[in-house]
């Protein structure tokens, strides 16, 4: 693993080197640590996750390298088709990667394209500072299924989608691998959970990612996000992670830069509905 640099940087050479370390830690096995079933295709890495779900993701293809883009494509969905549980599958770009034809390829082979996020990278310190939540909002980690259902059914609204049992279950699948990820909730004095994530530590790496941060939208703008992710960077601090990554959305980016945290790039998902094929 890589020491973290020192101060001195300016903010486009840091954001580099945490690209490096993105690059070099996160885009091997260590990306996908719940995966039941691995199998390489040349640059790709085709994952199988429990609940009928596939991923594909990659450390770089390169435009020199002779690969026929439209065969991979095919193939990779191929791949998939065959194996009738899998019912969606995620195609995981960056965009920092140079891939020419990939997007009209993924397109032409029945893919969609999803709205892209920034990836985040900084210093799990500068995140960690204690945080004053509003009156009655207190932070607590979630172990149980009732707890579970109820922060994925509020996730769900959040983002203005319909209660998936299906989310819950697989939140629940994971909590049962005990593959080091922690879930996360700010709950008000009744019991409501108003604001959710999770964190997740990445063995063998310097890093660990914050995911799924949602909060109710009547609640935004108090401090209780911020409180949450410093909740989880102080978790990942007793870990011995020295630095958060994130996928963050419009929301969540200006939160994380305000706190150190640098744009390094961007992801965008392209996926696949055995529904709609």
């Amino acid at each position: 693993m890589n020491s973290i640099p020192a101060g001195g940087f300016v903010r486009e050479s840091l954001a580099r080197q945490y690209l490096s370390y993105y690059d070099a830690q996160l885009r091997t096995d260590a990306e996908t640590p719940s995966a039941v079933k691995v199998q390489r295709l040349g640059p790709l890495r085709l994952i199988n996750f429990t609940g009928g779900q596939g991923f594909i993701t990659y450390r770089h293809i390169s435009p020199t390298s002779g690969v026929n883009l439209a065969a991979l494509v095919g193939e990779a969905l191929a791949y998939y088709r065959a194996q009738p549980e899998i019912n969606d599958v995620e195609w995981k770009s960056r965009g920092h990667d140079h891939a020419p034809g990939l997007h009209e390829q993924l397109l032409a082979h029945g893919f969609a394209l999803d709205a892209s996020e920034s990836i985040m990278i900084g210093r799990a310190a500068d995140l960690s500072a204690e945080t004053p939540l509003p009156a009655g909002v207190t932070l607590r980690r979630i172990f149980c299924e009732d707890d579970v259902r109820a922060m994925t059914a509020m996730q769900d609204l959040t983002f203005g989608e319909a209660v998936s049992p299906r989310h819950a279950e697989a939140i629940l699948r994971r909590l049962a691998t005990a593959d080091g990820m922690q879930l996360w909730v700010a709950e008000d004095s009744t019991g409501t959970i108003l604001s959710a994530g999770r964190l997740e530590p990445v063995p063998g790496t310097d890093f660990a990612g914050i995911w799924g941060g949602a909060t109710v939208a009547a609640y935004r703008g108090q401090g209780i996000y911020r409180a949450l992710t410093a909740a989880r960077a102080r978790s990942a601090l007793e870990l011995g992670k020295t630095l958060i990554h994130s996928d963050s959305t419009g929301y969540s980016k200006p939160i994380l830069a305000r706190y150190g945290l640098l744009q390094v790039s961007t992801t965008t998902p392209y996926r696949w509905s055995r529904t709609l094929d």
